[in-house]
C-alpha cells in the first residue's frame, strides 16, 4: 500500500517556484530546491518526476497567477487607456516588492529561449494570453476614444508585452522607481490621446 503524501503539493510548488525565480533554472540544484520546499530527494523526484517536470509545474503556477493579476486590471474599471496605466504600475510596483527579482517568465527567457519542450508551451502560452488580452483592452481604448484612431491591436499589444518586459529588465539592473515610471509614461503617450 502506498504511503499518502504528508505535504502540501502547491506549497511545495509555490516555494519551489520562488527558489527558481532567485537563481535561475540551470543554477538551482535538487538540493536548493529540497532546501526550499522541506523536502527529501526522493519526494520530489517521486511527486514532480524531474527538476525540470517541477520548474514547468513553477512556471505554470507563476504565470497563471500574473496572468490573472493583469486580467482583473485590464478587464476593471476606468478606461482602456488608465487600465494600460495600471497594468505598467503594476508591473513596476511588483518587481520594487519582490527585491528586483524581475520577472519568472522574462528570466526564463533569457535564459532558455523557447525551448521545445512544456516549458516552452508554458512560455507561449503566457505569452499568447498577455497579447489577446493587451489586444481586447487596444480595441476597448480605441472605441472609448482614450487611445489614438487608426491603432493596429496586434502591434501596440507586441509593444505593450515588450514594454512591461523591459520595465522588468530594469527592475533588474537597479532602475530607480522614477525612472521606470518615466519610461512607462513615455510607453503610453505613444498610443494615447
Amino acid at each position: 500500500m502506498a504511503r499518502p503524501r504528508e505535504f502540501d503539493e502547491t506549497a511545495a510548488v509555490e516555494k519551489a517556484m520562488h527558489a527558481f525565480w532567485e537563481h535561475g533554472y540551470e543554477a538551482t540544484s535538487t538540493q536548493d530546491l529540497c532546501a526550499a520546499t522541506g523536502l527529501g530527494r526522493s519526494s520530489v523526484y517521486n511527486t514532480f518526476t524531474s527538476k525540470k517536470a517541477l520548474f514547468r509545474r513553477s512556471l505554470e503556477h507563476y504565470t497563471k497567477t500574473q496572468l490573472d493579476k493583469r486580467q482583473s486590471i485590464l478587464e476593471g474599471a476606468g478606461t482602456a487607456a488608465e487600465r494600460l496605466a495600471a497594468v505598467l504600475d503594476s508591473a513596476i510596483e511588483d518587481d520594487l516588492e519582490e527585491h528586483r527579482r524581475g520577472c519568472l517568465v522574462v528570466n526564463t527567457l533569457a535564459e532558455l529561449g523557447v525551448p521545445d519542450d512544456e516549458v516552452g508551451a508554458a512560455l507561449r502560452h503566457d505569452t499568447d494570453r498577455n497579447l489577446t488580452m493587451f489586444a481586447q483592452c487596444v480595441r476597448e481604448g480605441v472605441l472609448d476614444g482614450s487611445l489614438r484612431d487608426g491603432l493596429d491591436p496586434a502591434e501596440v499589444a507586441e509593444y505593450l508585452l515588450a514594454t512591461t518586459s523591459g520595465l522588468r529588465v530594469m527592475a533588474r539592473r537597479g532602475t530607480s522607481r522614477a525612472g521606470m515610471h518615466a519610461v512607462a509614461d513615455i510607453a503610453l503617450s505613444a498610443i494615447t490621446r
